[in-house]
């Protein structure tokens, strides 16, 4: 979180979690080319690739101890579709917990 918070400055200047998560890069993005070309929904990746690097591991490690994150894994998406979700609700509990001001409480949610 801190090199998230060094890179991203101020999160509570983003209108919402959304905003953040596009700032960073982890927006899911549809390939599309006209009519006749639909590929796969995949992370935008437009963005700030430090920051992407920074919640990669800690995507990793939420799918397998974050009882929140832990049913991602059953929808049956790919596993780099399923690290790229995480990540984006990473930034989004981040957002969250920054701009409420209190610690994260996983029965709240």
């Amino acid at each position: 979180m801190a090199k998230l918070l060094a890179y991203a400055g101020d999160v509570r200047r983003f209108a919402n979690a959304k905003a953040l998560a596009a700032f960073i890069g982890i927006c899911p993005r549809q390939r599309q080319s006209g009519s006749s070309i639909k590929g796969r929904t995949m992370i935008s990746r437009t963005s700030h690739a430090a920051l992407r690097k920074a919640l990669y591991m800690p995507g990793l490690v939420a799918l397998r101890h974050n009882p929140i994150l832990q049913g991602m894994k059953a929808n049956g998406l790919a596993p780099k579709a399923v690290v790229g979700a995480a990540m984006r609700k990473l930034a989004h509990l981040i957002y969250g917990v920054v701009k409420s001001g209190k610690p994260f409480d996983a029965n709240s949610l």
